[in-house]
């Protein structure tokens, strides 16, 4: 039995399945935007914010409906990668170029490269913080554990 993926005809049913051969042929089309959801793990809510943030290019059949294809998912991928990493929205746009300029990864052009070395930065920055919190805590800590020793 043929495994159902979104994209091509069943013809039992007239519904929509990727790679499932039709009188000898693969039917192939682009994925509407729920599709592309499914695919990606993510909502049609979130790709249309991408959308509308400039990170997701959206072509249009003449019917109305988004089209999209593999190269849109591997955009919204390379975007949740980098947003589960602590990275902000408009951090992952130089990583969207590069994939859209053709490369094969979104961190190969110099403005990706750039980002990294600013979230180096900045989380380098945030641990020194957090280390003179933590030495200030230690230094609370001891002369509290002094004050109920002389206490006793």
């Amino acid at each position: 039995m043929a495994r159902r993926v979104p994209w091509s005809t069943d013809n039992s049913r007239g519904r929509a399945f990727a790679g499932v051969p039709v009188g000898g042929n693969v039917y192939s089309r682009g994925m509407r935007i729920g599709e592309l959801a499914t695919t990606a793990g993510t909502t049609t809510k979130a790709l249309r914010y991408y959308e509308e943030r400039g990170l997701l290019d959206a072509p249009r059949r003449t019917n109305g409906y988004r089209d999209y294809d593999e190269s849109h998912v591997r955009v919204v991928r390379e975007i949740q990668t980098l947003r589960e990493i602590g990275f902000a929205l408009e951090d992952t746009r130089p990583f969207v170029d590069c994939l859209r300029a053709g490369h094969e990864e979104g961190d190969s052009c110099p403005d990706a490269i750039a980002v990294y070395r600013r979230k180096i930065a900045e989380v380098e920055a945030y641990l020194a913080q957090l280390n003179v919190v933590r030495d200030e805590l230690r230094a609370k800590l001891a002369a509290a554990h002094l004050r109920r020793e002389e206490g006793n």
